[in-house]
Parts: C-alpha cells; sequence; structure tokens
C-alpha cells in the first residue's frame, strides 16, 4: 500500500474521476493495476486501498447496465450512419448480422470501462468518507461493523 494514504488526497473533480476510469485506473486515486483479469477487478485499489465494489455484494449490477445501454447506443448512432450512408439501398441483411455480432464483441471489451466507470460515478454521487476508507483499510470488516454510510 502507498505510504501516502489516499485521505490525504485532495478530493477529485467529476472529470478526473471519469478521466481515471477510462484510463482503467482507479477513479479515487489514479492507481493503475486494478484488474486480476480482464473480466474481474481485484478486491482493492493496491495504492489506495479502495475496496473496488465498495463493499456491497451487488454493487457491480449498474456496471452490467452502463455496459449495455452504452454499447446500444454506439451501435444505434453508427447503424442509424450507416443506413443514411447507404441509402436508398441499405443491406438490411448485412446490417442485422454484423450488428449483433458488435452487440455481443461490444458488450465484452467494454465490460472492464464499465466497471471503473461506475464506480467513479458511484464516488462521485457519494464521495469516499474517511470512515470508509478506514473501513476499506481494514478489509471491509471490523468485527461486526457495517459499511459506514452518510
Amino acid at each position: 500500500m502507498s505510504a501516502v494514504l489516499a485521505i490525504d488526497l485532495p478530493r477529485a473533480t467529476v472529470w478526473q474521476l471519469m478521466t481515471r476510469a477510462v484510463r482503467l485506473r482507479c477513479p479515487h486515486c489514479g492507481g493503475q493495476k486494478i484488474f486480476a483479469s480482464f473480466f474481474q477487478l481485484k478486491t482493492n485499489c493496491p495504492t489506495c486501498g479502495l475496496r473496488l465494489e465498495r463493499g456491497e455484494s451487488d454493487y457491480f449490477v449498474g456496471a452490467y447496465l452502463f455496459n449495455l445501454i452504452a454499447v446500444e447506443l454506439i451501435l444505434f448512432f453508427c447503424v442509424c450512419a450507416f443506413v443514411i450512408f447507404t441509402w436508398p439501398n441499405p443491406p438490411w441483411d448485412l446490417i442485422t448480422y454484423v450488428t449483433g455480432a458488435l452487440m455481443l464483441a461490444g458488450c465484452l471489451l467494454c465490460y472492464p470501462f464499465a466497471k471503473t466507470t461506475w464506480l467513479a460515478v458511484d464516488l462521485a454521487i457519494r464521495p469516499l468518507s474517511r470512515e470508509e476508507l478506514e473501513w476499506h483499510h481494514a478489509g471491509g470488516d471490523m468485527g461486526d461493523r457495517e459499511l459506514p454510510h452518510l
């Protein structure tokens, strides 16, 4: 763990949180190597100690939803542009098969970004408190003490 605790850092702006997330870094401190594998975050940030699921078992359900909506919106605008570009004879069969394949690929490839972005959104809405960070440093378990909430 870093010698400088995250509580000593100034609170990140929404822009900083999102920029760090898109770069697949810890949104709170900007630390690297927060992924154990392509689809799985480590339990804690190696730099600041933030528990990356913030102490809730179903925390990343929002990331799944965010991922699905983002990929669908990207594909929607791409398909609309393609249809406009090929009008009056768009290749509907090609569009159907290609967008289906791209939807699956997009959901897989964008998933790590959705996880870090969802964490950044959560930190923007519900900033990390000193008590919560202490809870995270203790491994998310301080006896029978639950995650501190504001």
